[in-house]
């Protein structure tokens, strides 16, 4: 099918190259950045200039995926075309927006007749390879009619409609909420074993980990691969930012009073992060580079300053 896509990011870019390489849909593809929107021409996509453009280049009715940063952007990029489109054609948000923003957002397209699904999409920089796990949210009608971009994106058994609009959105904050956890668990556990009285393996402990033990796991994988690069980190600040998630699903979990001591003891530690160079937080660092692309900070550079 054809689909219009704004943004072209890391996972952006990655995600117009899948919906042409794997299903050859017709991508009409825009970006501020020229560069950006070059590059998915390499992959057949059609590009625009502007807004107004990518939606005249589509066909009726109209489908445009928004995969830019949550907040402000994706408020404007939202309002802008539920401003072009028309009753009847849908704005897909696959960001990690806040799931009451959009709900918000939803109500106001539907009073202009227009679908809004919240994909809630995992898998990173490694999506286009194994594929993404998308959660989507909004009226059944719409997210049917994308089944053919969904089943592209995601991999067998990578799609699930959670329910009406604002649902697929809150299902991945408390995706990444698991995921704060997960990674410090991870992150003292080699702390541990980094800090004993033993010359430990750390790579060849994270692999044989991997074998079979309960422990086993993808960010385990990406574990292995890290200190196989670096296996003490030593290149690394145990900096480790929040993207918002987190916190979102901590406030959730205390309006709800549903106690998650050990979700919101992780969001406590990245703050922990910012004061103390440790080498659990190097390892949740290492980990978010892994499987997200996520700046790291170099050892030795200030706080301010991201490095790649």
């Amino acid at each position: 099918m054809q689909i219009g896509f704004v943004g072209l990011g890391r996972m952006g870019g990655n995600m117009v190259h899948r919906l042409r390489r794997d299903g050859d849909h017709a991508v009409v593809a825009f970006d501020p950045n020229a560069d950006a929107r070059h590059a998915v021409e390499e992959f057949g996509a059609t590009t625009a200039t502007s807004l107004e453009d990518l939606v005249a280049k589509l066909q009726t009715p109209k489908a445009v995926w928004v995969m830019v940063p949550a907040g402000e952007i994706t408020a404007n990029t939202i309002s802008t075309l539920a401003g072009l489109l028309q009753p009847g054609d849908t704005i897909v948000d696959g960001g990690n927006s806040n799931w009451r923003d959009t709900q918000a957002r939803g109500e106001q397209c539907k009073a202009k007749g227009i679908h809004l699904v919240d994909a809630g999409t995992s898998g990173g920089i490694w999506g286009l390879q194994v594929g993404y796990c998308i959660m989507a949210g909004g009226d059944k009608e719409a997210v049917d009619r994308l089944l053919p971009i969904f089943t592209t994106l995601a991999p067998p058994d990578g799609f699930l409609h959670v329910g009406p609009t604002g649902s697929g959105h809150f299902t991945k904050m408390v995706h990444n909420g698991i995921e704060y956890a997960m990674l410090q668990g991870y992150a003292e556990g080699f702390d541990i074993l980094q800090a004993s009285q033993f010359d430990l393996d750390l790579h060849g402990i994270a692999h044989l980990w991997n074998q079979g033990s309960v422990v086993r796991s993808w960010l385990l994988e990406l574990a292995e691969a890290a200190f196989q690069r670096d296996p003490t980190l030593e290149k690394l600040r145990g900096y480790v930012d929040d993207s918002g998630e987190g916190r979102w699903t901590v406030e959730e979990a205390i309006d709800l009073r549903v106690p998650a001591p050990v979700i919101a003891l992780s969001l406590f530690m990245r703050f922990d992060s910012r004061r103390d160079d440790s080498f659990a937080n190097k390892v949740i660092a290492a980990l978010r580079n892994e499987f997200g692309g996520h700046a790291v900070k170099a050892e030795g550079t200030p706080a301010g300053t991201a490095s790649g």
